[in-house]
């Protein structure tokens, strides 16, 4: 099985793009963020004809997120669960059960500045995510959350650590929520398997960041641990940021992809030595 996650940046103005994309790579399960559609122009053609059920959570305009699916589309959530009459903003939360995994996406608010009106509402949303988890959601039972985080959680996820030192993305608070996530029971499979430097999700289009690798890590794959057990290759496909790989013009985030082992081949016992 193969999961993706990619903020698309507008579905609509990436459309060609993203199809050729997810044709080419062949995910069973695609997350998608920043959509920047309403639900009743999710063009559910288009992927139904490359065989995908969609779950999608957008109001127009602004945020939306995604689940493409063509291993089964159920039990489908929109909008971040509460109890008390609080709202997500609209479009940030999306979760379906495919194949038998609960899976997630999510784009967390980009918080602005440090200190502003936009980076408490940030704190809040991830709260609630916390929350959610904690009360409705289970760590021993096959589960993904993907998407932009929004987060760089470690200054190796960053291209110069000083340089944004204080600001959205890195701040303690931040990065204190998503490490909660991690304590609950998600793995950060990608640097499970991409440990190194410089391995980034996210590139500003300007001054030829993407080409100078100045770029940062938010966006991520966290699984809980019976579903990590089961990944066997993890890629971040910068071809998709390219200009000239697919059609149209580029995200300025590449895709993250997961690989996974079926469930029986990951609990075999492994031969006896000869």
């Amino acid at each position: 099985m193969r999961l993706a996650t990619w903020n698309v940046n507008s579905l609509k103005a990436r459309l060609d793009r993203v199809l050729a994309w997810a044709a080419d790579k062949q995910p069973d399960i695609f997350c998608m963020q920043e959509t920047k559609l309403a639900d009743e122009l999710v063009p559910l053609l288009a992927f139904r004809e490359l065989g995908y059920e969609v779950a999608h959570h957008g109001l127009g305009t602004w945020n939306g997120v995604g689940i493409a699916s063509r291993v089964g589309l159920d039990e489908i959530s929109a909008g971040l669960p509460s109890e008390d009459g609080w709202a997500d903003d609209g479009g940030r939360f999306v979760s379906a059960t495919c194949a038998g995994i609960r899976v997630v996406s999510i784009y967390v608010p980009n918080g602005r500045v440090v200190g502003s009106e936009f980076y408490i509402a940030k704190l809040e949303w991830l709260a609630r995510l916390n929350a959610w988890l904690r009360q409705a959601a289970d760590p021993t039972v096959p589960m993904a959350v993907c998407g932009d985080f929004n987060v760089a959680p470690e200054d190796i996820d960053v291209w110069d650590p000083t340089a944004v030192h204080g600001a959205t993305h890195v701040s303690p608070p931040e990065r204190n929520a998503v490490a909660r996530m991690r304590e609950w029971g998600l793995v950060d499979v990608v640097r499970r398997f991409h440990p190194e430097s410089g391995f980034y999700t996210w590139w500003d289009y300007r001054a030829g960041n993407f080409h100078k690798n100045i770029g940062m890590r938010i966006d991520h794959v966290y699984l809980t641990e019976p579903l990590a057990d089961r990944a066997v290759a993890v890629e971040r496909d910068r071809d998709a940021r390219k200009p000239s790989t697919y059609p149209g013009i580029p995200s300025d985030h590449a895709p993250l992809i997961v690989d996974f082992a079926d469930a029986e081949s990951s609990r075999a016992t492994p031969p006896a030595a000869a």
